[in-house]
């Protein structure tokens, strides 16, 4: 298995892009105060500090903690910055990940510079021996800078100024006539086949039968939604599952997540850079599942299970939202999880959770692919998730 980029050199590709990614997630969060950076907004999501150590904490526990001259920054970590790994000990609660006001914004940096400093020494001088598990954190971090965007939108959203993480402008999408893309079904391949890096949920590869289908050329526009809105799909238990329905009401939802109104009715979104008028051509994001499912039940559809949008996925992969499929995230037949530690990455969550497809705006290059399955609590809003709808042949 080599690195990201598959040259001649194999310790000095995989040497540039570990400082690629790296570097990236500094940058993302360059124009961000110190305060900006310790608030956590829910138990769901994480102070931008804590990945920015999470994701150190991987390479120096999985890589350099097995190399025998290294010395940790400091053991005191290993506990606050463990996600979810059982195996490699206790850890700080996530629920209370934004109490963590000690170590500061500058000593999280400092920690990102000393285990820098000692895994290019490990690439450079012992690729091989550490090359699956390089390759696996940069993957991990590049999802955990995608977190560190959909985690910082909330926060901020939560915060009566409603501060832009960025200035730019609003890009403005073109209206795409909704076309339905046939699929005749049949004996279809699913999985990562080799070759480039995917994680251990994407294998094997193996066969799935399906009937023929048909799916839509595009995600549900903004404009669409906004018909189910105002024809009461909120108020219209029919349309809803069960749970769903009681969590929408519980907690009155009566649009996606960053929609705003003002008090003559004209809604605007909240964004990355601020708020901006709504484009109805724009893709709808922030709904959950059970948003996403009452919308295709509302429409007369329903969502594609994600072998039939993995197969389909060919005519239309873009990432600009994510997917909610109808298909729960399962095992495929003969998963094994990677070895060692890292066994704990995505098998032990294969059950309370839906499968999404594709990628986003906030997804890192390279991330948007047909095999990549993300997955998420069906009430899940915060992620840049929408809707495809799909519709037996």
């Amino acid at each position: 298995m080599r690195g990201l980029l598959d040259v001649a050199n194999p310790s000095a590709s995989s040497l540039a892009d570990y400082r690629r990614i790296r570097d990236r997630s500094l940058a993302l969060v360059a124009g961000l105060s110190a305060e900006d950076c310790g608030v956590q907004s829910m138990p769901d999501a994480s102070p931008v500090k804590w990945h920015l150590a999470h994701t150190t904490w991987f390479f120096e526990t999985l890589i350099l903690a097995e190399r025998p001259h290294y010395r940790n920054f400091d053991d005191r970590f290993a506990f606050l910055f463990n996600s979810y790994y059982e195996g490699l000990g206790p850890r700080h609660p996530r629920p209370r990940r934004g109490m963590l006001t000690r170590p500061s914004l500058d000593a999280v940096i400092a920690y990102r510079a000393h285990v820098d400093r000692a895994m290019e020494d490990a690439i450079a001088q012992d690729l091989p021996a550490v090359e699956h598990h390089v390759m696996l954190g940069l993957h991990h971090e590049e999802q955990h800078q995608e977190l560190i965007l959909t985690d910082i939108k909330h926060a901020f959203f939560g915060n009566p100024l409603l501060p832009a993480y960025r200035s730019e402008a609003a890009a403005t999408v073109q209206a795409e006539p909704l076309r339905w893309v046939a699929h005749p079904g049949g004996l279809v391949e699913i999985g990562h086949k080799g070759g480039d890096f995917a994680f251990d949920n994407e294998t094997p590869s193996h066969l799935v039968m399906l009937s023929p289908f048909k799916i839509a050329s595009r995600p549900v526009s903004n404009g669409e939604y906004l018909e189910f809105i105002e024809d009461g799909g909120y108020r219209r238990p029919e349309f809803w599952l069960s749970d769903g329905w009681a969590l929408s009401q519980s907690e009155n939802w009566n649009a996606p997540l960053y929609w705003l109104c003002d008090d003559d009715g004209r809604r605007s979104l909240f964004t990355l850079s601020g708020v901006h008028e709504m484009d109805v051509h724009a893709p709808v994001e922030h709904v959950s599942f059970f948003e996403a499912a009452a919308y295709a039940a509302w429409a007369g559809k329903r969502l594609p299970t994600e072998f039939e949008w993995e197969a389909a996925s060919g005519d239309f992969l873009h990432g600009t939202v994510w997917e909610w499929t109808r298909s729960s995230y399962d095992p495929y037949p003969g998963f094994k999880s990677f070895a060692g530690a890292v066994s704990e990455y995505n098998g032990k969550f294969m059950v309370g959770q839906m499968v999404l497809r594709g990628g986003s705006s906030a997804s890192p290059p390279g991330h948007v692919r047909r095999t990549y399955r993300n997955f998420f609590a069906p009430s899940a809003r915060w992620q840049f998730s929408g809707i495809r709808l799909a519709e037996d042949a």
